[in-house]
């Protein structure tokens, strides 16, 4: 079986980390476990630090911690060769010139506004659509 090449945005990863039972906390462990196989660039895990120490996130130091370093254990580190200028927000284009890296098949995106609904072979996608695709009978 092919692994299903993931990068998650910033906003998947901070609904992950605030909300225990939410479909955003299933999407990071299934895009950290076989067969799928999460992708991040520098630029990637560092907004994911600097965005999960913000203060009116209430995000605990140690479960701060323990995020960072299960994504850093479970993801597979590309450096983007080519900066982009795609998305409505600048900052977004870490997360496309990352998929465009790593080959991704999916983006999960919290805003899906931001970004176009394809990037070259990467379909832009929400939680529950990717939880609809790798695990449909936990989708209510």
């Amino acid at each position: 079986m092919l692994p299903l090449r993931l990068v998650l945005d910033t906003n998947i990863v901070v609904s992950a980390a605030v909300k225990p039972h939410g479909l955003q906390r299933t999407v990071l462990l299934v895009a950290g476990t076989k067969p799928a196989r999460l992708y991040l660039s520098a630029s990637i895990f560092s907004e994911y630090r600097t965005v999960l120490a913000r203060p009116e996130l209430r995000i605990r130091r140690g479960l701060r911690l323990q995020f960072l370093q299960f994504i850093k254990n479970h993801s597979y580190f590309v450096s983007p060769s080519q900066s982009l200028q795609i998305t409505v927000d600048p900052a977004d284009n870490i997360f496309l010139e990352c998929a465009d890296a790593a080959r991704a098949d999916y983006l999960v995106a919290g805003s899906q506004h931001h970004f176009p609904k394809f990037w070259k072979k990467t379909k832009i996608i929400t939680s529950r659509e990717l939880i609809g695709i790798v695990a449909p009978h936990l989708v209510l």
